[in-house]
């Protein structure tokens, strides 16, 4: 999965894709990359991150998912928290809602109307307080606590009409999570695919790959590389701001074990 923001302020790329024209050559270049789905997202969710307006966040993502889903056939996934901006997504070609709050019941609804694929990511507060709250204390055991917490977000989205197949799970490394928490994620994340779900890691450029490696967003890929390795053995989905080197790394790892 390859992210395109089309945010002014996301905390790696934010302006990059400022215009139609340069969020539509983006997108192409992942095609021509290989990628497999693209992440369309149109307000930022770093830490600290305020909201966007309804019609602002719909005069970010609308042109650029009816232009790419006009003219490629890649499937396209919407960031969003607002079920109207699913619904305005899905309606202009999206086919994957990405919400990184864990569903409202207006989400929940849209998503058991459309039937479309979408992915429940494990999130305990809003963005723009998130990593002020959490504590080391936060979680008793992080796995446990996220696979408790997905298991009572899908017995609630059944009740509300959803069917589990529809659900990727997102254990949302960074989001409400100290660094040790996201690696120990990373280190155990086979054992979340206990929930029943196919499993997307999403830990592209992120502060604790920056508070290992001491590089600014921009100059996280050697850092991106190897949480992608790590979890290629059990990850369904890898989403990633550098979808080329990605896509070199897992070829290299799956001709080695081909051998």
């Amino acid at each position: 999965m390859g992210i395109l923001n089309v945010t002014p302020d996301s905390f790696s790329d934010g302006g990059k894709n400022s215009t139609l024209d340069l969020a539509l050559a983006a997108a192409e270049r992942m095609i021509e990359d290989g990628v497999d789905i693209i992440d369309i997202g149109g307000e930022s969710t770093r830490p600290g991150a305020l909201a966007v307006s309804l019609e602002e966040e719909l005069a970010r993502v609308i042109p650029p998912i009816k232009e790419l889903s006009a003219s490629f056939e890649i499937p396209l996934s919407v960031d969003t928290r607002k079920a109207d901006v699913a619904r305005a997504a899905l309606a202009a070609g999206a086919a994957i809602v990405n919400d990184v709050s864990g569903f409202s019941d207006e989400m929940l609804m849209l998503l058991a109307e459309s039937g479309a694929p979408a992915v429940l990511m494990h999130s305990l507060w809003d963005p723009q307080v998130m990593q002020e709250k959490v504590q080391e204390s936060t979680y008793h055991d992080v796995i446990a606590d996220i696979l408790q917490w997905t298991q009572q977000r899908i017995t609630h989205a059944e009740e509300l009409g959803v069917n589990k197949g529809q659900l990727i799970l997102d254990p949302g490394i960074g989001f409400g999570k100290l660094a040790q928490h996201n690696l120990e994620i990373i280190r155990r994340g086979a054992e979340l695919k206990a929930a029943g779900l196919p499993l997307l890691i999403g830990a592209s450029r992120k502060n604790f790959i920056g508070e290992i490696t001491y590089q600014a967003p921009a100059d996280r890929l050697g850092g991106s590389l190897g949480v992608a390795a790590y979890v290629q053995t059990y990850a369904d989905i890898v989403r990633v701001h550098d979808v080329r080197e990605t896509i070199d790394l897992l070829s290299v790892i799956k001709a080695i074990e081909n051998s």
